[in-house]
């Protein structure tokens, strides 16, 4: 009775090992707090926003970066360097479909598809579907206790926003809105 008994605790303190060993080894946080500024330029200058993190998550094995995925409400994209009637024409039109077509596309998405680095600094590489298009980028992130800081360079062209580009339109010169925005982006988990 005595050896079956040690048995059954042997058993027990190696499937309580193993458990807490994949508590550990692998982990998903979730977002708790972000902020996302836009940059747009356009010949002779640029305008400035903010956009909603609708939910997101990282996963880590240990300390290193493995995963994530994120949902953007797209319907909250503003503009923060204008006033009155001026921001309220740009955010209108940010959010019709000769941009995003928030109607249609409420939500965009960027899932995670792989990461290298350590140490905090990651290469991440992902897929972001803006309009129903999926573009491939890549970007560096750059992790600090529990904030998660990153500057994407996106294409609209890539995603069907083709109002005012100078690569699709060449006759508009001096009215062009260029192809490429920014994202700065902070997570906090």
């Amino acid at each position: 009775m005595k050896n079956r008994n040690s048995k059954i605790a042997m058993l027990l303190v190696l499937a309580l090992s193993f458990m807490s060993y994949t508590t550990l080894k692998d982990k998903t946080v979730k977002v708790e707090e972000s902020s996302v500024i836009w940059k747009g330029y356009k010949v002779g200058g640029e305008h400035t926003g903010t956009i909603n993190l609708k939910s997101g998550t990282l996963s880590f094995d240990g300390k290193t970066l493995t995963g994530g995925n994120f949902t953007i409400d797209m319907k909250s994209i503003n503009s923060t360097d204008l006033e009155g009637g001026y921001k309220e024409k740009l955010d209108s039109h940010l959010k019709s479909d000769d941009f995003f077509g928030v109607e249609e596309f409420p939500t965009a998405t960027l899932d995670i598809t792989s990461v290298t680095g350590k140490n905090g600094n990651f290469n991440v590489k992902a897929n972001i579907t803006i309009k129903g298009k999926t573009e491939a980028i890549s970007f560096p992130l750059l992790i600090k206790d529990n904030t998660a800081t990153a500057n994407l360079k996106i294409d609209r062209t890539k995603h069907n926003i083709t109002y005012k580009s100078p690569s699709i339109l060449e006759t508009i010169k001096d009215k062009a809105i260029y192809d490429e925005f920014d994202l700065d982006v902070t997570l906090k988990f």
